[in-house]
C-alpha cells in the first residue's frame, strides 16, 4: 500500500509533458472562442440579410429609357 501512495505521489510531481497539456488546453479554448463568436456573427448577419432580401423583392426596377429607344436589328 506505501508503494502505491509513493508511486502517486511520483506521478503528481513529474511535470513532463505540462507544456503539452498547457498547450492543448490553450489551443481548444481559443478554438471555442473562435465557435462562438462565429455562432454569434452567424445569427446577426441571417437577420440582416434576411432583410435586406425582403427590401430588394419590394423595390420595382424602371428603365430609363423607352422600348421605342432600343435598337432593332
Amino acid at each position: 500500500m506505501n508503494k502505491v501512495f509513493k508511486r502517486i505521489r511520483q506521478t503528481l510531481r513529474c511535470e513532463d509533458g505540462a507544456v503539452t497539456v498547457d498547450w492543448v488546453v490553450l489551443t481548444a479554448s481559443l478554438v471555442g472562442l473562435g465557435f462562438m463568436a462565429t455562432a454569434i456573427i452567424w445569427t446577426q448577419t441571417a437577420g440582416v440579410s434576411g432583410k435586406i432580401a425582403t427590401y430588394i423583392d419590394t423595390q420595382e426596377v424602371t428603365p430609363l429609357f423607352s422600348e421605342d429607344e432600343i435598337p432593332k436589328e
